[in-house]
């Protein structure tokens, strides 16, 4: 049996998780869709322990939470409140920022709000998740710092962050995506981030950057494209299009929802534009998946979240 299906429109979701009971009862049929198992004694039989909102095994009276292990483990704030939460965020196309959803769900503390998102962000990406195949497109950009004729606090961060991106190419279009926050360029930096990503046997397409020519040596069919040269040659056809594309609706976004973002923080926004981009046909598939007990990872805590110093957080 999968997993339980989930409401295709706002007014179905409001329907569906219309209580906490609600939204218990969908956490259960996410952990256990072919009926509670118990994880210790695999027993078939179990109670809930209503007073504490755990299950409890009829055989060995091991109890378990059903936010255990998950961005909801342990939380103060009422389960639909969590909901609505990773409804906003997977499914607006613009996401939201920490403002909007303090707005939105009536919370009378920013931190809140901000925490929320921060968790769900970290529970974002899958530590199992495959390697791009195919042909991929590579290349590496600058994020932030003062911009040229823009006055006042709008730049993305408060200094330029180097991040490099990859694409893979399906026909004119784009697949899944990666995006990672590196120290430097160097051939070192970029092999590690390709060779971490991308399949060995793929074709790599990159610009003609040095940094990017010991790839040849790692397993991959390299074909670099001098920006330059092609131009001098009056080559009409873009040079990678399509993670410059990727690059280019990466900092629309991050500028456009979130106005501002500190450095420290920059790669779980890159991981939540990677998210959302790689689900953008099924967003409400991303909502399951952000909420449906697929815990492939520990959930992070506040203290993680902002061991960075009280000064870290962003201004979204």
């Amino acid at each position: 049996m999968s997993r339980p299906d989930f409401p295709k429109t706002i007014l179905e979701f409001q329907a569906r998780f219309g209580d906490e009971q609600a939204c218990l009862g969908y956490l259960f049929e996410c952990r256990w869709p072919d009926g509670y198992s118990c994880p210790r004694c695999k027993g078939e039989s179990a109670w809930p322990v209503a007073a504490r909102g755990l299950w409890e095994c009829a055989a060995c009276r091991y109890q378990v939470s059903l936010t255990a292990g998950t961005v909801l483990h342990k939380t103060h704030t009422a389960l639909q409140l969590w909901f609505w939460a990773a409804y906003l965020m997977t499914t607006g196309t613009p996401g939201i920022s920490a403002r909007q959803l303090q707005r939105q769900l009536g919370l009378s503390r920013y931190e809140t709000a901000w925490t929320m998102l921060h968790k769900l962000r970290r529970a974002m990406v899958n530590p199992e998740r495959t390697l791009l195949t195919g042909e991929v497109e590579v290349d590496e950009c600058e994020v932030g710092g003062p911009e040229v004729g823009r006055r006042g606090g709008r730049n993305l961060t408060a200094r330029a962050a180097q991040i490099v991106v990859a694409v893979e190419v399906r026909g004119q279009g784009s697949g899944r995506v990666r995006m990672k926050v590196i120290p430097n360029a160097s051939g070192d930096t970029l092999g590690t981030f390709v060779t971490d990503t991308v399949a060995p046997g793929a074709i790599v397409h990159t610009d003609g950057w040095m940094g990017y020519v010991p790839l040849r040596n790692k397993g991959y069919d390299h074909r670099p494209r001098s920006q330059r040269a092609a131009k001098r040659a009056g080559d009409p056809d873009p040079v990678l299009p399509r993670v410059h594309r990727a690059i280019s609706n990466f900092k629309t976004w991050l500028r456009g929802t979130h106005r501002s973002v500190g450095n420290e923080h920059l790669q779980v926004y890159l991981d939540e534009f990677t998210f959302r981009y790689n689900r953008r046909s099924t967003p409400m598939a991303a909502f399951q998946s952000l909420l449906g007990l697929g815990a492939q990872q520990a959930p992070a805590t506040y203290r993680q979240i902002v061991a960075h110093g009280p000064g870290s957080k962003s201004t979204t």
